[in-house]
């Protein structure tokens, strides 16, 4: 009986088939979050390579999870634990796990560098959910990357001169980050859709426009990043954390991205 209202309480707040987070789940995802990364950190250490020439080999295998993820929202796909959080993230961090493992050691065993094979892996995967995504809506497309070029544009420009931002990690990672902010702004402002985060939320319902996303994410990014810079010394774990960061705005951004070019 005790078993059993666990089980109920586990599956209601963590593996759910319903849209949304709490404040519980949320802090209890971070710390889940954080613990595997110190694991991949190990992991890196252990096959010798820089989390920081994976960030371009991944975009595939976050752009598979992201766009699976889209097709369940527009009942493409069915709605299954395997597909939703956190099984799409499990799906798709495992195959990418073991993907780099599997590309390091026919690196060493050949000439290939595993950074392609991991990109070439990656892209194979993506085929049948581009393919099931026929329907694409022009409009909501430029309406986000117009919103995403005027908000990234004074950055792009900035990092010109700001030794922070000359740096194109830390670029690219800022630019994840607006992707996403603008992809919720457009969603909420002019689609109807819902913030299902806590704190985003709370401030979008506060100044009743998710037009404070952006503000938001450049609070927060640009300050990690320079104290990422500044006080991580080592090269592993700075750009393990900055990876970390990186995926955590591309893949909500490209999800909700192509959940609304494909749903209106």
């Amino acid at each position: 009986m005790v078993f059993d209202s666990i089980l109920h309480y586990i599956q209601e707040n963590f593996i759910y088939l319903h849209p949304g987070y709490t404040t519980l789940n949320t802090i209890v995802f971070g710390i889940i979050l954080g613990l595997v990364i110190l694991l991949i950190i190990r992991m890196f250490r252990w096959i010798d390579k820089d989390p920081k020439d994976l960030f371009i080999p991944l975009i595939p295998f976050i752009f598979f999870g992201s766009s699976a993820r889209a097709l369940v929202d527009n009942g493409i796909y069915p709605l299954t634990y395997i597909l939703v959080t956190p099984g799409i993230y499990v799906l798709t961090g495992l195959s990418a796990i073991f993907t780099l493992l599997i590309s390091v050691l026919i690196e060493r065993k050949t000439d290939w560098d595993y950074r392609y094979i991991i990109f070439a892996v990656g892209a194979v995967m993506c085929l049948p959910n581009i393919y099931y995504a026929q329907h694409i809506n022009p409009a909501a497309t430029l309406q986000i990357l117009g919103s995403w070029a005027l908000a990234s544009a004074p950055f792009v420009l900035l990092s010109r001169k700001w030794s922070l931002l000359k740096d194109k990690f830390n670029l690219s990672v800022l630019l994840a980050h607006l992707l996403d902010a603008s992809t919720t702004f457009i969603a909420v402002d002019y689609y109807g859709y819902g913030e299902q985060h806590v704190l985003p939320n709370a401030l979008t319902q506060l100044a009743d426009t998710a037009i404070v996303m952006y503000p938001l994410k450049i609070a927060v990014i640009l300050p990690a990043l320079y104290l990422t810079d500044t006080y991580v010394e080592d090269r592993t774990i700075r750009n393990m954390l900055k990876l970390a960061i990186f995926i955590l705005g591309l893949a909500p951004g490209l999800r909700n991205f192509l959940s609304l070019i494909m749903g209106t």
